[in-house]
């Protein structure tokens, strides 16, 4: 059974990293570019949002006792199989886990304007997650857990 003080404690991570990520995203690409600090952080917060999204993915996966995911990526289409996700939910997010990659490993140089967008209109992609999973969570498991 899924850890609902576990679960919401990542929830709630998510949420505030993504009201950073919304207060970054205000920037326009140009000023993303030109205030390295401003880029970083904003790169960073995203990093972490996907990776909490990612965690939360693996916590459900094994609390439910569902076939591992070998990546961080395949972690999403568990859910979807699962029906915790939508199937546009998880092709997004595991398009996020491969800006994650190269954010966290230096795979190559960062674009500005991926990040920028990941910023602005792929938070709504993380938001819907976060609601779907406490949605899944409150459904499956009820509210007194």
């Amino acid at each position: 059974m899924v850890n609902r003080s576990l679960l919401s404690s990542k929830l709630a991570e998510l949420a505030d990293r993504v009201n950073r990520l919304r207060l970054l995203g205000a920037l326009s690409v140009e000023e993303l570019t030109a205030n390295r600090d401003a880029f970083e952080l904003a790169s960073f917060n995203l990093m972490l949002a996907v990776q909490i999204c990612a965690d939360i993915a693996a916590h459900l996966i094994a609390d439910e006792r569902w076939p591992a995911a070998r990546n961080l990526a395949e972690g999403f289409t568990r859910l979807e199989e699962q029906s915790v996700i939508t199937s546009s939910g998880g092709q997004a997010l595991r398009k996020a886990v491969g800006l994650r990659n190269v954010v966290a490993h230096g795979y190559a140089r960062v674009d500005p304007a991926a990040i920028h967008s990941a910023a602005t209109d792929g938070l709504a992609d993380i938001e819907a997650f976060s609601q779907a999973v406490a949605s899944w969570a409150a459904l499956r498991h009820g509210a007194s857990h």
